[in-house]
């Protein structure tokens, strides 16, 4: 079983949540969107598999390198 763990790229604000842990997801789906600097930032998963964990919620900051989600497949 391969495992994804997708991170912030930047400090950033949670904008909206696309997924719930369980969504089965297809590579380049957009699980999060994120703000930062009035830009609205889409989160993608790089393979598809099973939403296993969302780290996050909407309004939360994050900080750059912070857990958003794991992918398993």
């Amino acid at each position: 079983m391969a495992v994804e763990e997708i991170h912030a790229e930047m400090v950033s604000s949670v904008w909206k949540v696309l997924v719930a842990p369980g969504a089965e997801v297809a590579a380049g789906d957009t699980l999060v969107i994120l703000e930062s600097m009035k830009m609205e930032i889409p989160v993608l998963t790089e393979r598809a598999g099973t939403v296993s964990e969302l780290h996050v919620v909407e309004g939360e900051v994050l900080q750059e390198g912070d857990l958003i989600a794991t992918v398993t497949s």
